[in-house]
């Protein structure tokens, strides 16, 4: 069952979300933060969430600002904001009756998990799909020092997913990152959790997740594809890393149901 739902984040921002829910009754959830350029209903969140719901977890997936059906423009996005974001859905859930929550972020979305995870005590396990953990890092590395100096002075960059136009982005997105690099806060994170990555990946360096892995505080685990890209677009890598996370948060989430 999926209700397609909206909430205002503390800007006053319409976010669009689905919450998704078994068929039987649940406290039981999990979060789904997108990456960067996606969405709510990217295949990565739905295949989650179709997994979820047959093991008994509803899941909770949104929006965030300026992209799907959520408040714009995407070119003023920041870190801060999808933080602030999160934080309100986390809130909006634990409202609606969930107590045992699991969050989920992919790319730029486990970013922004992270850093919502490192502000909370009410998150159950953490489940990261090739997380950005210094986005500025990799927006130098890559563009290059000429791009960021056209972006500083257009407000558009290349469009990192691969297509010809350039995006309108603000150059404040990149002054937000230097803010939020998630190594130090990962330290405050005891939740276990998992971080799930392609050793081909082309976007988000290796070096983050391995060093993101020696700074968390919990039990944790990293997995790496040796084949794998940053969009795990070989089919067999796409369902090795969902089946991985779906096993991951059944199995820390279940025990709140079985006790």
């Amino acid at each position: 069952m999926e209700e397609a739902l909206t909430f205002r984040d503390p800007q006053g921002h319409s976010v669009s979300a689905i919450l998704s829910r078994p068929d039987h009754p649940t406290t039981t959830l999990v979060l789904l933060c997108h990456g960067f350029l996606s969405g709510k209903n990217s295949t990565t969140n739905t295949t989650l969430t179709r997994l979820l719901n047959e093991q008994g977890l509803a899941t909770f997936r949104f929006d965030f600002f300026g992209q799907g059906a959520s408040d714009g423009p995407f070119d003023a996005i920041t870190t801060t904001l999808a933080i602030q974001q999160t934080l309100a859905a986390l809130d909006l859930m634990i409202a609606r009756g969930y107590d045992h929550i699991g969050l989920v972020g992919s790319s730029f979305g486990g970013l922004v998990a992270i850093l919502t995870a490192a502000q909370r005590r009410d998150i159950a396990c953490l489940a990261l799909k090739c997380p950005v953990v210094d986005f500025a890092e990799e927006l130098r590395l890559t563009f290059g020092a000429e791009e960021l100096a056209r972006w500083q002075t257009t407000d558009t960059i290349p469009n990192i997913m691969g297509g010809t136009e350039r995006i309108k982005l603000r150059y404040g997105f990149y002054e937000d990152c230097l803010t939020h690099i998630a190594y130090e806060p990962a330290e405050k994170i005891t939740a276990p959790t998992l971080i799930v990555q392609g050793e081909r990946d082309e976007c988000v360096p290796l070096h983050q997740s391995r060093r993101l892995y020696d700074a968390l505080g919990g039990p944790k685990r990293l997995d790496l594809l040796p084949d794998a890209d940053h969009q795990f677009t070989r089919g067999e890598d796409f369902l090795q890393i969902t089946t991985t996370i779906g096993e991951w948060l059944v199995s820390h989430l279940s025990e709140k149901r079985e006790a």
